[in-house]
């Protein structure tokens, strides 16, 4: 992952207006940094969406294939996730980005796993024979910190962007099935990403823990845990990270800070996809591609 170099005062500084709840750039330890959001920015795409927060830069592209299900679910589709982190910076080619990006795909897929994040069941065409597969590619552009949390605004957006064709599975005399799509743009299947979770990192630093940490910010931190979190403010998996150790009481109030904050950040995230689609095809393009 991409890192920083402080000196022991810059540490100290930052640690101490921590524990003031007064971060260097004015936030407070529960703020996000301001993000921006655009979905449907790649054209090739069944679905795509960019997000920038602060520094970092995530985009994200959907493509729904046909494919077959898998035989311990055969009447659901699935996500298969790959993640690019080599653009980003010259410690991230080979392996460096390689390991990350396989760290991050598999925090994907365990958020994923809840019963209940993607209605997988919509995906399925004809039980054990056809299904949709989304092909979630996560291309991380920029990282300024907090890359978790943007990745799965990023895949959110996208999903809730993402547009799969309506599909007819006729059969002849002779019980033969083929399958017809439409080709109407229009006539197509959204997801409902109502359940889909959003990852928020609580970043211990002193005696308090941030959310949203920047570079800086996490060159100061020894330990971090990993929420993912409903529109609910249900917490579907918890993972930590970095060498040092949290105890059971911090790791408590992490999870309360947790469940508040994904909260709130799923009501700001919605606002701004509900507000993006009700421009229609008239909005003005300005990230990436546009």
């Amino acid at each position: 992952m991409a890192s920083v170099v402080l000196s022991e005062a810059e540490k100290f500084y930052i640690v101490h207006g921590v524990q003031e709840d007064l971060r260097v750039d004015g936030r407070g330890c529960e703020d996000y940094r301001c993000a921006e959001v655009e979905t449907d920015v790649v054209s090739n795409t069944s679905g795509s969406a960019r997000v920038k927060l602060g520094e970092t830069d995530i985009l994200v592209g959907i493509k729904a294939e046909m494919g077959t299900p898998k035989l311990e679910k055969p009447d659901e589709g699935y996500l298969e996730f790959f993640v690019d982190c080599s653009s980003n910076s010259p410690e991230l080619e080979g392996r460096g980005g390689e390991e990350l990006g396989t760290d991050i795909a598999n925090t994907l897929y365990r958020v994923f796993s809840c019963e209940n994040s993607v209605d997988l069941k919509s995906l399925c065409i004809n039980p054990k024979e056809h299904c949709w597969v989304l092909y979630v590619d996560v291309l991380l552009l920029e990282c300024g910190g907090n890359i978790f949390d943007a990745i799965s605004i990023a895949v959110k957006a996208a999903l809730f962007n993402t547009r799969i064709p309506k599909v007819r599975v006729l059969e002849d005399e002779e019980g033969t099935k083929e399958i017809e799509l439409s080709d109407d743009p229009y006539d197509c299947i959204r997801l409902s990403v109502d359940e889909v979770p959003c990852i928020v990192t609580l970043s211990k630093i002193g005696y308090r823990h941030v959310v949203d940490a920047t570079l800086q910010e996490e060159a100061c931190s020894l330990a971090s845990l990993l929420i993912s979190v409903t529109s609910k403010g249900a917490i579907t998996s918890m993972k930590k990270v970095g060498k040092g150790s949290l105890d059971p009481e911090s790791i408590f109030e992490m999870m309360e800070t947790g469940q508040r904050v994904g909260k709130s950040l799923h009501i700001a995230l919605q606002k701004i996809l509900d507000e993006e689609e009700s421009l229609g095809t008239s909005r003005p393009k300005v990230g990436f591609l546009g």
